[in-house]
């Protein structure tokens, strides 16, 4: 027993550990999205450090910014996103000791002075962070991307809308044309959205030099929120297009409200039943095609008479046979169109035909 003490006594207990400087692992999926003159920076919050430590003691992360295609040293950097707004969160030690904290997302947004912006196309601004210990040490730069360094078109002045039968017609100020660049083009695009939605769909594109875009994807009976940007289409070689948007006009909210009745139906024609045939006038004329079409009214009048409804419910073909017409007497018909949500044409014009 003595012996077995000893050897246990004289045990190695390896080299010390040395502490750890609580670096944070470098951000690794920084994304970044540009609109108008802001910057709109994404990523995730380091919650380990280089040495695989869960960070019990968070520190600041710093926002860098370079003219050009990499960023060697950031400085003081462009701006800083504060530890206090991410909180170090750890997982229950007992339950799963070796478990990662959860993921926490950071933004920033950076305001591009007007001397960082090129009329060149290849012109680009690259970003990158830097996460801090909390004695404001870091293991480097995240990963460095890059957006275009060029100034974009001020948003269309006057942006209104007014609904049509057509469809919903916005309408702004004639922008000025921008100066001519190698690599570049310009669409205003405009978008819209239902009230109680939070997705965007576009509405319609026009040129530089339009004022108008007629929209007509919405439904009637909704409300929608409806605003505009001027796109700067940026040639990339063997890559295509990027677009870069603009500042947005403000927002207006419109009731596509449908007072508009289908068309008035043409091409009327009446006609008396042949010998063989139920006794009646035939009536046909040239169909509508509105999509909101609900049916037609068939009107008859005797000479010098008021035009009276001879159908009860809404014809759905384009062709009557009134059985009631009396023979021996003169009749005039007209048709109206009537959509789905009660909105009723004007009558076409009058057909005549006589019941033998």
């Amino acid at each position: 027993m003595l012996a077995t003490v000893a050897l246990v006594g004289c045990a190695n207990p390896g080299p010390p550990m040395p502490p750890s400087l609580e670096l944070p692992r470098p951000v690794e999926d920084l994304r970044a999205t540009r609109k108008g003159d802001k910057v709109y920076l994404f990523w995730t919050v380091p919650t380990q450090t280089v040495d695989r430590q869960n960070i019990m003691h968070r520190g600041d992360t710093r926002v860098c910014r370079a003219e050009g295609k990499e960023i060697a040293d950031c400085g003081k950097g462009v701006g800083t996103v504060s530890a206090s707004q991410f909180p170090v969160t750890l997982p229950e030690k007992k339950k799963k000791p070796r478990e990662k904290p959860p993921k926490v997302e950071a933004n920033f947004i950076d305001m591009l002075p007007p001397s960082l912006l090129r009329p060149d196309a290849s012109a680009v601004i690259t970003y990158a962070v830097e996460a801090y210990n909390s004695h404001d040490r870091t293991a480097g730069l995240s990963n460095q991307l890059q957006v275009p360094a060029i100034a974009t078109v001020p948003a269309p002045q006057n942006f209104s809308a007014q609904v049509t039968a057509d469809g919903v017609v916005l309408s702004w100020n004639l922008l000025p044309k921008p100066p001519e660049t190698d690599g570049l083009s310009y669409v205003i695009r405009v978008y819209r959205r239902p009230e109680d939605g939070k997705t965007d769909a576009m509405a319609g594109e026009a040129p530089l030099d339009a004022t108008t875009v007629t929209d007509h994807g919405f439904e009637w009976e909704k409300t929608y929120n409806y605003r505009a940007t001027v796109v700067t289409e940026i040639a990339q070689p063997g890559k295509g297009e990027i677009p870069l948007e603009g500042d947005d006009t403000a927002t207006i909210k419109v009731f596509a409200h449908d007072v508009f009745p289908p068309a008035v139906p043409s091409g009327l024609q009446a006609v008396a039943t042949g010998v063989g045939q139920q006794p009646g006038i035939d009536l046909v004329w040239a169909p509508d095609t509105e999509a909101d079409l609900a049916g037609y009214n068939v009107y008859r009048r005797e000479e010098n008479g008021q035009p009276e409804k001879v159908n009860k419910d809404l014809v759905k073909a384009s062709s009557y046979r009134d059985t009631s017409a009396v023979a021996g007497h003169n009749y005039f018909y007209s048709v109206s169109a009537a959509d789905v949500r009660g909105n009723e044409s004007a009558r076409s014009e009058e057909a005549h035909e006589s019941m033998p």
